[in-house]
């Protein structure tokens, strides 16, 4: 027998979507818990270490942060609040994730504990901070939602050389990304460039685009979750709720299931055989044919439930004579007929 294909890991991405709030965040984690996914994953800031005070806004979001700098200094968390976050996954059984932006961010995390790590699509090219996450020996998950096919072959190149395990995430860095630029064909392309782990990282906004990613076969998906679509923050036309995120789930599963379970149509059609006989017909007597009538045309007709002479054959028995008396409505059988 053959082995059974490992379902996908199914990603609640919290992202900045707490809001600086550590209740927040542990909220997120019975949130996606709840919802049956597999991993919770966060962004791990230090201001002081990623960014100057004169990184320009994205979206200028915020009502209370002057700068952009000042935004991420708000995001932090300690080491021990980060130690609580993990605890707190642990316990509920998710794998714990959170993408660092910068070398101090790696090493707190190292020092926490990660599943893995998480290259956000920024930092595909952050060679020195990539460098320190492959020395831990921990499997990479990279998203790509802004690099070309030659940075992509680089990183996967220097993934490899450590001998590392890698899931390539197809990802658009569009908030919310429209069905046209989601590149559903690229996950097949990954898998057959780099023969890796492959799988989505949806923006959408929507399950649609997950479903139609497992439907294709993926490794990983990961979507970004709000608690409310009344929740602050730039993320949420780009995130799932809790509630949307147990149906993709549980579509997920479902898809994967009918995946792994072809289907022989003759086996099925003989498993339906007395089914078949309520929703199909049979030719039938269209008015009373004492024994001796040679059939016409018009003295046939086409109605349920099948187990008689079916309706594809109601032509040959024209000219043919009955045998024995038949009522009205009553199916015809080989035997009645010569």
């Amino acid at each position: 027998m053959p082995d059974e294909p490992r379902p996908c890991v199914i990603v609640g991405d919290v992202a900045q979507a707490h809001d600086g709030s550590l209740g927040t965040a542990h909220a997120f984690v019975d949130a996606i818990a709840d919802a049956g996914a597999n991993a919770v994953k966060f962004q791990t800031h230090i201001a002081s270490a990623e960014s100057t005070p004169a990184e320009p806004w994205r979206v200028r979001f915020s009502y209370q942060d002057a700068s952009r700098y000042d935004y991420w200094k708000r995001m932090e968390f300690s080491e021990e609040q980060w130690a609580g976050l993990r605890a707190h996954a642990d316990d509920r059984g998710l794998r714990f994730y959170s993408s660092p932006f910068s070398i101090e961010a790696v090493d707190l995390l190292g020092r926490v504990g990660v599943a893995g790590w998480k290259v956000a699509s920024g930092e595909v090219t952050n060679v020195a901070m990539l460098d320190r996450m492959a020395s831990t020996g921990l499997p990479m998950i990279v998203s790509t939602g802004m690099s070309p096919m030659d940075e992509i072959d680089a990183v996967v190149a220097a993934v490899r050389d450590r001998g590392l395990g890698l899931t390539l995430l197809q990802c658009t860095s569009m908030y919310p990304t429209p069905p046209e630029r989601l590149g559903l064909n690229v996950i097949g392309l990954f898998r057959e460039r780099y023969g890796c782990d492959v799988g989505l990282s949806d923006h959408s906004g929507t399950t649609h685009a997950g479903l139609a990613a497992a439907a294709l076969g993926i490794d990983m998906l990961e979507v970004h979750v709000t608690l409310s679509r009344h929740s602050f923050g730039p993320d949420v036309p780009a995130s799932v709720t809790p509630d949307e995120l147990r149906l993709l789930v549980e579509g997920v599963r479902f898809v994967e299931r009918a995946r792994a379970n072809p289907v022989d149509k003759d086996a099925v059609a003989a498993e339906l055989s007395a089914t078949r006989s309520v929703f199909t017909k049979s030719v039938v007597a269209a008015r009373d044919l004492p024994a001796g009538t040679v059939l016409r045309a018009e003295h046939l007709a086409v109605k349920k439930p099948g187990g008689g002479i079916p309706p594809d054959r109601l032509e040959e028995l024209v000219g043919s004579r009955v045998r024995v008396d038949l009522p009205a409505d009553a199916l015809i059988h080989e035997s009645d007929v010569e």
